[in-house]
């Protein structure tokens, strides 16, 4: 029995993280993610010409769902310091998109109304880190 605990401790230690799903906790690392892109950027995601500004930072899409009008593009923007993440739209037959490393960014336009439920192709199974757009009309 002494030498399964080290074993199961080990295994314990190595599963990864799951996405967060306390509310208090997700605001706190959008707020982190904020910080981030303001920092890079020199001014708030809010400020962002043009476009909405979806953040992904510690294996969350910042805000985790957006609502938006129909013609709206969304700006996903990776403010992580060593991840690189993705935007895959799988159930809608979506192809994944280019991996988006620290500072990079990618853009989508939304024209037909509807809930488009979408994750991070390296980080969905293991992270849980999936994302919706709201599209109204």
């Amino acid at each position: 029995m002494k030498a399964i605990l080290p074993i199961a401790l080990a295994a314990l230690w190595a599963a990864p993280a799951m996405a967060e799903t306390d509310p208090v906790k997700i605001a706190a690392i959008c707020t982190e993610a904020e910080e981030r892109y303001a920092e890079i950027y020199g001014h708030p995601s809010a400020e962002a010409e043009g476009v909405e500004v979806v953040l992904m930072y510690k294996y969350t899409f910042c805000p985790v769902e957006v609502e938006v009008p129909a013609g709206t593009t969304i700006r996903w923007v990776n403010v992580d310091k060593r991840t690189s993440h993705s935007t895959w739209f799988r159930d809608a037959g979506e192809p994944e998109s280019e991996r988006l490393f620290p500072e990079e960014t990618a853009e989508q336009t939304f024209d037909i109304p509807g809930e488009w439920g979408y994750l991070c192709g390296p980080h969905w199974e293991s992270r849980d880190m999936i994302g919706k757009v709201i599209v109204k009309p």
